[in-house]
């Protein structure tokens, strides 16, 4: 195994993210932590280098003083002289370099995809309201803001704060070797040094957080407005795109002027401070020298070690400025990405096992914590094999149905079974493998049309993908794809929901990839309503071999899409009002027969829009 991988940067996390700072930082680098502790003894293992490096060059300057020019190679120094190259040609960089190994190449290639890999993969098991109520780009830019902004504190922690405060107990133990009086400016130093960071870095680490908000909004907006980017141009809105986006700017850059004014008094104020240090040090030292108390080399090495404490002010100063920006930046990640808006599966619950293919809603009731809307009620079995089909107006309640058949949401009353089986009690994963499905709003990847078409059954071969797409009539329109790479054919990429194809080219390659998936239960959720008259005849013959022997639930507004159904029910208000055939729908008279004779171009018109 290489030494790189001694961290593994794909680790799940065993329990849901904490939401209190500390834990959630425990939780995002739990299974890295040996190796952090063993970067940070290196670490400071090398800052303690800083104190020895000034200790041995006082020394040196002590026997060189004592022993004279001629003196001085001589057989009884030689031994200090061994050691002082050994020091400096053989330990200070070795344990330089398994600082920076340790670092650079065990630790910080892998905190990274550690964390954003526990991020999403808590993320992707958030149920649909969470991304309904967000910026899928303000999500995205949470992520990758949470890991990158960990990964530097991880950094910044063990290279600066772990190495500099090393050197600041090795700096104590040096100058207290040389006399107790040299200890006491330094650690008065100390004391307002430390008061200044613990006054400014809760400040900096609040407007961290504001920043890092007003800094995702805008990614939030921009990708929103480009997601949409036809809309804007259909309705002439690019004005009112930059104006909403220059808003959000508008907000990041107070929040960022907040933070700079911070930030620069701190480093003014500490830089100041910095300079005061070698003056007091030294200062102490030459007092004590003329006492006889101490010597020249005492002399350069309080010196030395005061002027490197006094130049790692600056550094750390603007390090921990940066740290604590970090650290604000991870709890506002924290603040969206740790929420808990999930369905969960039962405790060792089962995967579905379908058989027969039934499909009972006994008494279901859901309105998304409304009063009003969704379904109220809802008692409905589907007989194994049964094609049924799903009228009804606009918010009538037929996409809730097949959401909750889906488990997208959990029912507020009643169970829904397939074949006896409660999708509350079997795993979610089982039981969206066993349904396939064809929507109106058809979900394209911004990958190529083979991978389109794999997504419903990733290991079929390529003799079942190009029949699935055959079976579709989407194998003719594929070949001639090209994208801007020059890929051709099925390796052509779609571009982003597959904008670079027609509405009707993206159902019928949604209608391959559930061909191929194969499922016992079948829903059609405006499978064909964006394939003109002529295409959807084409397909319907091969529309109907992949419902055969399957459990089927047809939504449609074009009802002659329907009139072969096995039986149709006509939902209003979230209840079934009607049942039964199309030819008995029609005899009866009812609001099936209303919606039959409204229907304009195939498409329902509804009382309001007559």
């Amino acid at each position: 195994m290489r030494i790189a991988d001694l961290i593994d940067p794909f680790r799940p996390g065993e329990t849901p993210p904490p939401r209190t700072l500390g834990a959630f930082i425990r939780w995002c680098l739990s299974g890295a932590w040996p190796m952090l502790f063993l970067a940070a003894f290196f670490s400071a293992a090398a800052g303690a280098m800083e104190a020895v490096t000034a200790w041995i060059l006082g020394r040196v300057i002590d026997v060189a003083t004592a022993s004279g020019p001629d003196a001085f190679l001589s057989p009884q120094n030689l031994w200090m002289i061994v050691g002082a190259v050994f020091f400096f040609m053989v330990l200070r960089p070795v344990l330089f370099g398994l600082s920076s190994l340790s670092n650079n190449y065990i630790v910080m290639p892998n905190i990274p995809p550690l964390v954003l890999s526990k991020l999403n993969r808590w993320t992707l098991g958030q149920s649909v309201t969470y991304f309904d109520d967000d910026f899928a780009g303000r999500i995205a830019q949470k992520q990758m803001q949470t890991s990158n902004a960990l990964a530097s504190v991880v950094s910044d922690t063990i290279s600066a704060i772990v190495f500099a405060l090393a050197s600041l107990v090795g700096s104590l133990a040096l100058l207290g070797s040389i006399h107790p009086l040299v200890m006491l400016p330094f650690v008065l130093w100390l004391v307002v040094y430390f008061a200044l960071i613990r006054w400014y870095l809760p400040r900096v680490r609040i407007r961290s957080g504001a920043r890092a908000g007003a800094r995702a909004m805008v990614s939030g907006q921009v990708v929103d407005t480009i997601t949409n980017i036809k809309t804007v141009k259909l309705f002439a809105h690019a004005d009112h795109e930059d104006q909403a986006a220059q808003r959000a700017m508008v907000e990041l850059r107070e929040r960022a002027l907040e933070f700079g004014r911070l930030s620069v008094s701190f480093r003014f104020i500490l830089m100041t401070l910095a300079g005061v240090l070698p003056v007091l040090l030294l200062a102490a030292t030459l007092v004590l020298w003329q006492a006889g108390s101490a010597t020249a080399g005492d002399i350069v090495a309080a010196g030395t070690v005061s002027i490197r404490i006094s130049q790692m002010t600056g550094w750390v100063s603007f390090t921990l400025l940066g740290l604590y920006a970090h650290v604000g930046e991870v709890e506002n990640g924290m603040k969206t990405l740790a929420v808990r808006r999930r369905i969960e599966d039962g405790a060792a619950a089962p995967d579905l096992v379908v058989t027969d293919g039934e499909i009972e809603f006994d008494d279901v009731s859901f309105a998304y914590g409304r009063d009003t809307g969704g379904v109220q009620d809802m008692s409905l079995t589907v007989r194994p094999g049964e094609k049924l089909g799903i009228v009804g107006a606009s918010g009538a309640g037929k996409s809730t149905l097949v959401s909750l058949l889906l488990r997208l949401y959990d029912g507020e009353n009643g169970a829904i079974r397939i074949d006896g089986q409660d999708v509350t009690a079997v795993t979610q994963d089982s039981l969206r493998r066993q349904i396939g499905m064809v929507t109106q709003e058809t979900a394209m990847f911004n990958r190529s049309a083979r991978e389109n078409i794999l997504y419903g059954r990733p290991d079929a071969t390529e003799d079942e993908l190009l029949a699935a797409a055959k079976k579709a009539e989407a194998h003719e329109f594929i070949l001639d794809l090209e994208d801007a790479q020059g890929r051709k054919g099925y390796d052509a990429h779609l571009g982003e929901r597959g904008v670079k194809l027609s509405g009707g080219q993206r159902q019928r390659i949604a209608l391959a990839r559930a061909i191929l998936k194969d499922a016992p239960i079948l829903v059609l959720d405006e499978a064909t309503s964006a394939l003109d008259s002529e295409v959807e005849a084409s397909i319907q013959t091969a529309l109907h071999r992949v419902m055969e022997g399957k459990t089927v639930l047809a939504i449609a507004h074009r009802l002659s899409t329907l009139s072969e159904m096995d039986r149709i029910i006509v939902l209003d208000e979230g209840r079934i009002v009607e049942s039964g055939t199309h030819d008995r729908l029609l005899a009866k008279g009812g609001l099936y027969a209303r919606f039959w004779h409204r229907q304009s171009g195939g498409f329902i018109r509804t009382e309001a829009a007559e």
